[in-house]
């Protein structure tokens, strides 16, 4: 089937019903917010594929659920986000009976058509670069629905649209799959610090739990810690290297292919664990020219304001800008030790930022923060089992990130039929 036997239809063409809910809040239904019952999920919540911020996530009981979702959200159903921000597209999966509120519209898709092909349509350069086109507004840019209605979808045969939709799902459910495997490993390594290091039941010299075994302790600052620890600062265990900015007033300093550069936003939008390159690279004019520095591979950075507490860990030798507080471990504390650490304590070290526009942790805080160090031993059994485990983490978050390239590029392909796959 050619891309020319395809027909062109508007998405309103394509909807069965548009709901939209967005004026609608507890109040003006003569009701409140629940702390218990259905989720109220808003556009912060939905990212692409996926819902996020679940802590923000508000609920409604039975009485408002009904007073609101006139028309309910079903298995099938497509959700998009009107604004702030505009054009996330989430496909429901699932049975669950959830209200839309801020800034979101469902849709219904027609039965002669496929949902899921849809979706993915939706989630096309195809279709989003039309959603841009047809935005509005300035300090906000938003979508209205009349706008949203008019966007035009590429539909093939019914036959056409569940063969791609095969292809595509098959890819997603791969890279859900190692998502959930790499966050098990998160939360063994996680765990395991706990374990070992605040509730002291590392291994002692005849395997045994530390603390339930009768281990000896000893006073300290921070309480009672095994005999053989010590007190510090994260000073004592490494390096804190701040960044800087090349001017960008100079396009000489910005390169495609340079030094890696990597800044909070760079974190936030790849959301992998292990970066090796932000969006843009910097060149050694821009580099001497900053305040920036070369950070080894295994550094753990730290965005320490705007947001503070994003952390990845070097992949290669990278510099960032000036919102991170870099830790450069010292020999035989270990990368995982100090990635774990600052993770335990994003919430301390927010507690004791400053500043009066936006918080920031300073370099002078992050170097006093406490930090209980173990024995040189306990730390090389640790590093040990917990490397294993980051290197687990490091070869499937790749996978992943090959098989979210793939789908990126089979995407426009397939909308067209550009390309034959066997399903």
């Amino acid at each position: 089937m050619s891309c020319k036997e395809w027909k062109d239809l508007t998405l309103g063409e394509l909807c069965e019903i548009v709901i939209d809910y967005r004026g609608k809040t507890p109040l003006k239904l003569g009701s409140n917010w629940s702390t218990e019952g259905y989720r109220a999920l808003s556009a912060k919540n939905i990212k692409t594929g996926k819902i996020v911020q679940e802590e923000s996530i508000r609920f409604v009981d039975e009485v408002l659920y009904k007073k609101w979702m006139k028309d309910e959200i079903s298995r099938g159903d497509i959700i998009i986000t009107s604004e702030a921000p505009f054009g996330e597209v989430l496909y429901w999966d699932s049975d669950e009976k959830i209200v839309l509120s801020q800034r979101l519209f469902g849709l219904k898709i027609k039965r002669e058509y496929l949902s899921k092909y849809i979706y993915y349509y939706m989630t096309s350069f195809l279709f989003q670069e039309q959603l841009k086109g047809r935005a509005t507004g300035t300090t906000v840019v938003g979508l209205r629905q009349p706008e949203l209605l008019k966007c035009r979808i590429s539909v093939p045969s019914i036959k056409e649209q569940k063969r791609i939709a095969a292809i595509l799902g098959a890819l997603d459910d791969k890279i859900e799959l190692n998502n959930k495997i790499n966050k098990n490993l998160e939360e063994q390594a996680s765990a395991l610090f706990k374990h070992w290091f605040v509730d002291f039941e590392f291994p002692d010299a005849n395997g045994k739990p530390y603390k339930s075994s009768g281990g000896a302790f000893k006073d300290s600052e921070l309480g009672p810690i095994p005999s053989e620890w010590k007190v510090g600062v994260l000073e004592n265990i490494g390096d804190i290297i701040g960044g800087g900015t090349p001017s960008k007033a100079n396009n000489d300093y910005y390169t495609a292919n340079g030094i890696p550069w990597i800044t909070p936003k760079d974190v936030s939008l790849k959301k992998v664990k292990f970066i090796s390159n932000g969006q843009t690279d910097i060149t050694d004019l821009g580099y001497k020219s900053s305040s920036t520095k070369i950070l080894p591979k295994g550094t753990v950075l730290f965005s320490s304001r705007a947001p503070i507490g994003y952390i990845s860990i070097a992949n290669n030798d990278l510099c960032t800008n000036q919102g991170f507080k870099s830790v450069v471990p010292m020999r035989g504390i270990g990368t995982a030790f100090i990635y774990l650490y600052l993770k335990r304590n994003v919430d301390v070290i927010e507690s004791k930022a400053s500043g009066s526009t936006f918080k920031e942790a300073s370099g002078a805080l992050m170097k006093s923060l406490d930090v209980i160090i173990p024995n040189q031993k306990i730390l090389d059994q640790f590093n040990g089992i917990c490397n294993e485990l980051f290197q687990q983490q490091k070869t499937v978050e790749a996978e992943t990130q090959t098989l979210e390239h793939l789908r990126h590029t089979l995407l426009p392909q397939l909308m067209c039929n550009n390309i034959k796959l066997n399903t």
